[in-house]
């Protein structure tokens, strides 16, 4: 049985920007200010977030009290966010934790996943990493994927913990029970009534042994049983997969892959489908080739892609890129769109500020409304950034934001400040860098998008202070300042050497392709 803790509680908060904030919840004392103006390093939990776990653990070798790269999914008024509780620098961490609302993000109630580590007290793994969190409607099963690791850099197995209310959690099943290696796995279920694979879930995860071979798996019993390990037709490598359902039931997977040609490596955002209920995968078509610039600081971050679905099936990703800032000086925030997984439109940046600016953003999380589309679609993101680009670990100021747009991406909103500056300093360390996490979410229910993100404070003597939080209920409204992107141009071309920073001394340095091997 999974453990349930406290209930966390806010009360309402006001307007921002023209951006309402719905902090609402019954029977909570104390009240917030509307304010989410940037706090001084020191206090940089901004008035209207709220936290919807801690780490309570204090067993080694976990870097506590930290959590970090959550992902969030609804279903109705219902939200199960998931994350990695106690991260441990060279991988993985003490457990994974999950955190529960049934009242569209008012109250919360959270816990950690039985029966998967020794940290935890149940489990036979060493620790855990890239928690994932899906719902298949048609079974009435939330699951979360995640990869146990033995010791702190091998994971021998994907994983999947199943709840049938979100809060009590089944001991783990196998998803492979053959691998000896796996990475930045997936998972999502086909939850559109319509489809002719309704009820079918879809796991991804790479192979680091092979080169990063792409894997997929399905299951048509809620998570019990899986089928084997299938690649894509081509045998493609690649890294960070999001695998999506349309309602006509095709699975579009967007994945960065890398291709190897003698010394030189070049990067893609691909994608790959299939539209016979995960039985065989296409290879992989290119949506663009990536162009990216290594953020500063030695903070974990690179291109992987964030996706997600609209009410009628087109699939949109979105990734830090350069391609737009002259001398790829900072990176934005783009995307690309496709009703079919395999003609994708041209790279378009979200208009957060002008490229000519200093901000670099990185790390983004989408979600879209489900009973949105098309052009009317309402789409959210949450993400981190600096506004210095050129900074160093001792001078780089992390910060939460978030836009949003009513209208498909045509007008973007003005975009908000939720939390920060955080000092890197107060960040766990990992294998790749200083850690927030390699994603964040967004989700929706009732119209309202919900991020979740890992906010940290200052460390006190040697304890972290880094916990999951919620900015809830960012109305996406077509009112406000209208930013557009209309006109924008790459000014970095595939030709351009891409940018790399000089590591300082003592952080571990991002790979500008985060090294691609034990990414966990």
């Amino acid at each position: 049985m999974g453990i349930k803790f406290d209930v966390f509680c806010t009360r309402t908060a006001g307007v921002f920007l023209l951006v309402l904030w719905t902090l609402a919840l019954a029977g909570c004392s104390g009240s917030s200010s509307p304010s989410a103006s940037v706090s001084q390093p020191g206090n940089p939990v901004g008035s209207n977030l709220t936290q919807v776990s801690s780490d309570p653990y204090t067993v080694g070798p976990g870097q506590h009290a930290t959590e970090v790269e959550p992902h969030m999914l609804a279903n109705g008024t219902t939200l199960v966010a998931t994350f990695q509780t106690g991260r441990i620098a060279p991988g993985g961490a003490t457990d994974i934790g999950w955190a529960t609302s049934t009242d569209g993000g008012t109250t919360w109630s959270h816990g950690f996943l039985p029966g998967l580590t020794t940290g935890e007290g149940t489990g036979p793994y060493d620790a855990a990493s890239d928690p994932a969190v899906a719902y298949d409607a048609k079974h009435g099963v939330w699951m979360i994927a995640s990869l146990p690791l033995s010791g702190t850099s091998h994971t021998p197995a994907v994983v999947v913990s199943r709840s049938t209310d979100g809060f009590t959690w089944q001991n783990p099943v196998s998803v492979d029970p053959t691998a000896q290696s796996s990475d930045k796995n997936w998972i999502v279920c086909d939850s559109w009534a319509s489809s002719p694979h309704y009820g079918n879930c879809y796991m991804e995860w790479d192979d680091p042994i092979n080169s990063d071979l792409i894997l997929m798996s399905t299951s048509t019993d809620g998570g019990l049983t899986w089928g084997v390990a299938t690649p894509t037709a081509n045998l493609s490598k690649g890294i960070g997969g999001q695998p999506l359902v349309q309602p006509n039931g095709t699975v579009v997977v967007p994945i960065e892959t890398v291709v190897v040609v003698g010394q030189t490596e070049t990067a893609f955002m691909s994608s790959f489908s299939s539209s016979d209920g995960g039985l065989s995968w296409t290879a992989p078509v290119t949506i663009s080739n990536l162009q990216f610039h290594a953020d500063a600081g030695g903070i974990r971050s690179g291109p992987l892609p964030s996706a997600a679905v609209d009410g009628a099936g087109t699939v949109w990703v979105v990734w830090e890129d350069c391609r737009f800032r002259s001398n790829c000086s900072t990176n934005d925030l783009v995307y690309s769109t496709s009703t079919d997984g395999v003609n994708w439109s041209a790279v378009t940046r979200v208009p957060i500020d002008d490229t000519s600016s200093t901000v670099d953003h990185f790390i983004p999380g989408i979600g879209i409304d489900p009973a949105t589309w098309g052009a009317g679609a309402h789409v959210a993101l949450h993400y981190y950034y600096y506004s210095q680009s050129n900074c160093t670990v001792a001078t780089c100021q992390l910060i939460v934001g978030s836009i949003s747009s009513a209208n498909g991406g045509s007008t973007w909103n003005a975009p908000v400040t939720l939390t920060g500056p955080m000092l890197l300093s107060w960040l766990p360390n990992s294998q790749n860098g200083l850690m927030v996490g390699d994603y964040i979410a967004t989700a929706f229910t009732n119209g309202v998008p919900h991020g979740v993100f890992a906010v940290a404070s200052a460390i006190s003597e040697t304890t972290y202070s880094e916990a999951i939080y919620t900015g809830q209920g960012l109305t996406v409204t077509a009112a406000g300042r209208q930013l557009s992107s209309a006109g924008d141009k790459p000014r970095h071309k595939l030709s351009d050497k891409i940018e790399k920073e000089r590591p300082e001394k003592g952080v571990i340095p991002p790979s500008p392709r985060r090294s691609r091997r034990s990414a966990k």
